[in-house]
């Protein structure tokens, strides 16, 4: 939407000096921020191993001293110190190879409500430069998305401009899930790997029309052959924010629940949670309950994340992959047309790795996309950095006629891309950028854009846009990852 208040015109000016004047450090060179990128394979092969072998690893991450009021939880309000702790924050991490000799890929999750890029790549520096993992070609780390977990991302802090992260639990942060990747890899095992798919009933709610969501519960297996690893991925599209605003205890939110029930009944088995295309907002069945707290949001959070471990516990349908993985990556240019995010970059709040434009009057933030196949062709995951709406996954847009700008949505879905029998997103993955919204229901305040929400002319309200970097966000995003399928082919 084009905002023609003076207010609107007032900010966007404002947003161009401030772009003008940052100081030179504030930017990032595209050498630095892709010096730790591994972009995977070139082409995409045809032949396969002759077994997978795969590893697992977890750390723990929880601040031992949680209780002394220093940490504050991510994604409610800001100015919300933890006091306790109700579950542990981890990283979990999985190396998986096909033994054709192209190297290995490791795909790690870490319970949190985001972690930008620039973090990502601290923690890929100290793996790749240990050495301890030989031909890794590919390394993807994801936010679980936790919206009671400790603030990584600075948003949340005492004041709006004041950064919440803590510097040395980062550091800490980055050791340990670098400690648990390495170890994924020296825990492998060979064996051979299955998927499962199933549709969820009645466990999902998106927020914001259209109605759509992925209802698909996908399961990974791995199973080494002297049974001593049983491997568990799980992908499922849900905000993990049960618990609700009113808690001061940190916690993974359902996916800890989820994986306890799934390791609790099976032997020698591992977890490991990745989000979905949760933008919209996707959420749990019973959100708007947990938004007033009229429900028990610790009961709730725990018999949810036990319904998804029970589901994934009765799958008994799994096919058996070909030991084949492709994967690739490739960086890309994010425009910052949200100037609420640049100036909290220019606060250093957030911490992004950012460019400008050589009339230095536009920033742009460097992020990343990626495209992952297991099999013959039979899963294919797009990693995705940030919180994708669903319809730019399964194209289920508005009408015309019922979105917020009166046009036609008009992208190459991401259901359409690549060649894989069964598709789904990883959110989160390798940055967060925030809400990826199709163009024509973006929609910003006339007066206030990216600072209120705006309410188009059904009444609908627009509160994600003001956490979006902006409305080419979407296009950029599917158009670098069709670029990557057709070059790998």
């Amino acid at each position: 939407m084009k905002t023609d208040s003076i207010t609107a015109r007032m900010l966007r000016i404002l947003s161009k000096a401030i772009i003008f004047a940052m100081p030179k450090r504030n930017f990032t060179t595209a050498e630095e921020a892709n010096k730790y990128l591994l972009t995977g394979d070139e082409k995409f092969k045809i032949k396969n191993g002759d077994c997978f072998t795969c590893g697992f690893a977890k750390s723990v991450l929880t601040p031992e001293d949680i209780e002394n009021g220093k940490y504050f939880i991510a994604g409610y309000d800001s100015n919300n110190p933890a006091t306790g702790v109700l579950d542990d924050m981890f990283a979990r991490a999985v190396y998986i190879d096909d033994n054709t000799g192209s190297g290995g890929v490791v795909m790690c999750a870490v319970d949190a409500v985001g972690i930008s890029r620039k973090d990502i790549n601290r923690i890929r520096k100290i793996v790749i430069e240990s050495g301890e993992i030989p031909l890794l070609k590919s390394l993807n780390i994801c936010a679980t998305h936790s919206h009671s977990a400790v603030d990584t991302q600075g948003l949340w802090g005492e004041k709006i401009y004041k950064c919440g992260r803590d510097e040395k639990f980062m550091e800490r942060l980055c050791r340990l899930t670098a400690q648990a990747i390495i170890s994924a890899y020296k825990n492998r095992a060979d064996g051979k790997m299955f998927y499962s798919v199933t549709k969820t009933d009645g466990l999902q709610f998106d927020c914001r029309t259209p109605d759509t969501f992925d209802s698909n519960l996908t399961v990974i297996r791995f199973k080494s052959f002297d049974e001593s690893k049983n491997i568990c991925i799980v992908n499922f599209a849900s905000h993990a924010e049960l618990l609700g605003s009113k808690t001061k205890s940190i916690s993974a939110d359902f996916p800890a629940y989820m994986i306890k029930e799934i390791e609790r009944n099976n032997k020698n088995c591992d977890a490991v949670f990745f989000n979905g295309a949760i933008g919209g907002m996707i959420s749990a069945k019973e959100i708007k309950k947990v938004y007033r707290n009229t429900i028990d949001c610790e009961q709730y959070t725990q018999q949810f994340g036990k319904i998804l471990g029970e589901i994934v516990n009765s799958l008994d349908d799994e096919k058996e992959l070909v030991p084949r993985v492709n994967v690739k990556s490739a960086p890309v240019n994010i425009k910052g047309a949200n100037f609420v995010l640049i100036l909290a970059r220019f606060l250093k709040v957030l911490n992004n790795d950012i460019v400008r434009n050589k009339k230095r009057t536009e920033a742009y933030i460097f992020s990343e996309v990626g495209y992952l196949e297991l099999g013959d062709k039979d899963i294919g995951m797009f990693l995705i950095p940030g919180e994708l709406f669903p319809e730019l996954f399964n194209g289920e847009f508005l009408s015309e006629k019922d979105a917020a700008n009166g046009v036609k949505a008009k992208y190459n879905v991401l259901c359409r891309q690549g060649d894989a029998k069964h598709k789904f997103v990883v959110g989160l993955c390798n940055d967060e950028l925030g809400y990826i919204i199709p163009d024509n229901d973006f929609y910003l305040d006339a007066k206030m854009p990216y600072i209120n929400s705006g309410n188009d002319k059904f009444g609908r309200n627009h509160y994600e846009e003001t956490n979006s970097t902006g409305p080419e966000t979407a296009r950029t995003l599917l158009d670098a990852v069709e670029k990557i399928i057709l070059s790998a082919k």
